[in-house]
């Protein structure tokens, strides 16, 4: 049974204008195109088909906001890497995640990293982002079910040597479930973080 029932995406936003209201809060989900993003919002929400998930890399062009439970949202960014976007298409993704760093309800960024491939110069540029504007970052290690236990344990020391402490990582899979209750966990605590007056 999925924690959020009424989960549904709440709008598609192709410029900052077009983000709801900053209130409440917020978890964003970023990663390379094809790592496995749309797989593991699918999966933490215990919905089939909430985000699109596909074998074309690149299927996620907007910054998509799905309403989770009154007040709790998850952003879908788009992927990067390989994605077949148009340059224009590219270009309003820089002013889009400035616009999501600067809303007070962003609580923090669930980096999806595949974990045969392991932390690459994209995803050090979405570490990056998020501590300029101190954004707390979990690394989920996606499809760790293709590894084998020694390999998974040896690329997630690698992640945690490569992260020096600047986010948490883990072992995930939208498959046989591996990570997912921690993964879960995570989300919650995230939402469960009030900011004070100000703050």
């Amino acid at each position: 049974m999925s924690t959020y029932p009424n989960a549904a995406l709440l709008l598609s936003a192709a410029h900052p204008s077009h983000f709801p209201e900053d209130s409440g809060a917020e978890a964003a989900f970023a990663g390379r195109s094809n790592a496995g993003k749309s797989s593991a919002i699918n999966a933490l929400t215990a919905r089939r088909a909430l985000a699109r998930t596909a074998k074309t890399p690149g299927r996620t062009r907007l910054l998509n906001f799905f309403e989770l439970a009154p007040g709790c949202r998850i952003v879908d960014l788009p992927g990067y890497g390989y994605a077949e976007a148009s340059a224009a298409e590219r270009a309003t993704w820089a002013p889009m995640t400035t616009a999501l760093s600067q809303r007070a309800s962003l609580r923090g960024l669930f980096l999806i990293v595949d974990s045969r491939r392991g932390l690459l110069e994209g995803d050090e540029g979405l570490i990056a982002w998020a501590q300029a504007v101190h954004c707390p970052v979990h690394v989920l290690l996606s499809k760790s079910d293709k590894l084998k236990r020694a390999e998974l344990s040896r690329a997630l020391a690698v992640a945690q040597r490569a992260l020096a402490g600047r986010a948490t990582v883990q072992a995930f899979s939208a498959v046989d479930g591996t990570g997912l209750e921690q993964a879960r966990s995570q989300l919650h605590h995230w939402f469960q973080k009030i900011k004070g007056p100000g703050g």
